[in-house]
């Protein structure tokens, strides 16, 4: 063998292109992570995003759902200015939203703390309170109808124990959209009681050790340890509390058909009735994207202020 031969500099062996990685959404766990995704998106788009869109279509149309629709433009939109029906339904449901929403979170916040105290079969207790939000609101509604009754009704028979004389709830003025929020605040409380407990067993008990090592009061430790960790959860239940209060509808169908006059009419009745009632459906579909306005606005603004009042622990 020649000597420049071994000494000669061994060639590089030719590289092979190297493979194109998988797509992210080609892998076996983006597929199982869609396949569990699928039935929900599909639900989702089907009975959410669809019937969004298709409002937003009917909104400009003139349609009674018996005669062709006819092109409307904007015009069903203007309509809700010069409407006065429009913005007293609107009125009663903000008004029924600043009642209801403030005495569910606190009804709720004190049912968990007391039952975080550990007592015992906390379990039992916890799924007897969760029973009315697990019932169908129309069957609740029936029952406080019936609590209800001026003058054999069960809340002013208690009322008259105490030399008082209750009113004619659903029935009075004054009294009528106050006898909805109590009979919400009852419906509801135990959804927001499951969730405040949870985030309660959640906050590290190494806190209140400190917080009382440090000297602070059972109130102190609350406002300084328990408040922000339990942030998170208080901001879940006020967007989803403010949104499903701007839909309340069928305690309102039920318990007092909007009335007296149109005191407990509220914005999802309104629309109820003027797209199948009076057969208006672009004026009722120009109401709901006017709704549907309010609440994306409102939430937006509480995504806006987590970001100073909501403390995640990292």
């Amino acid at each position: 063998m020649a000597v420049d031969t071994l000494f000669a500099p061994a060639t590089a062996a030719p590289s092979r292109p190297s493979p194109k990685p998988t797509p992210r959404w080609r892998n076996r766990e983006s597929l199982t992570a869609w396949l569990f995704i699928l039935p929900s998106l599909i639900g989702f788009l089907v009975f959410t995003a669809g019937p969004v869109v298709a409002a937003g279509v009917i909104s400009l149309l003139d349609w009674n759902l018996f005669s062709p629709p006819s092109w409307a433009g904007l015009r069903n939109f203007a309509r809700l200015g010069p409407d006065p029906t429009f913005w007293s339904a609107l009125g009663n449901t903000v008004y029924f939203t600043f009642l209801s929403v403030p005495l569910t979170i606190l009804v709720s916040l004190a049912l968990a703390l007391l039952l975080n105290l550990g007592l015992r079969r906390v379990a039992v207790f916890r799924s007897l309170l969760l029973l009315p939000y697990a019932t169908i609101t129309v069957a609740v509604a029936f029952v406080w109808i019936w609590l209800y009754i001026p003058h054999d009704g069960l809340v002013n028979a208690v009322l008259g124990v105490f030399g008082i004389n209750g009113p004619a709830w659903l029935i009075d003025d004054n009294w009528a959209m106050p006898a909805l929020v109590v009979m919400s605040v009852w419906k509801s409380f135990g959804f927001g009681m499951v969730v405040f407990l949870a985030g309660l067993q959640a906050i590290p008990q190494q806190l209140y050790e400190a917080a009382r090592v440090d000297g602070s009061s059972a109130w102190q430790s609350f406002r300084s340890v328990t408040l922000p960790m339990l942030s998170p959860a208080l901001f879940f239940v006020v967007v989803t509390s403010i949104i499903g209060s701007f839909q309340v509808f069928d305690q309102a169908l039920i318990m007092t058909n909007g009335g007296p006059g149109s005191r407990t009419t509220t914005l999802v009745m309104y629309i109820y009735r003027t797209g199948f009632e009076n057969y208006d459906q672009g004026y009722a579909a120009a109401q709901s994207l006017v709704l549907f306005a309010f609440i994306v606005v409102i939430t937006a603004a509480q995504f806006l202020l987590q970001r100073r009042l909501v403390h995640y622990d990292n």
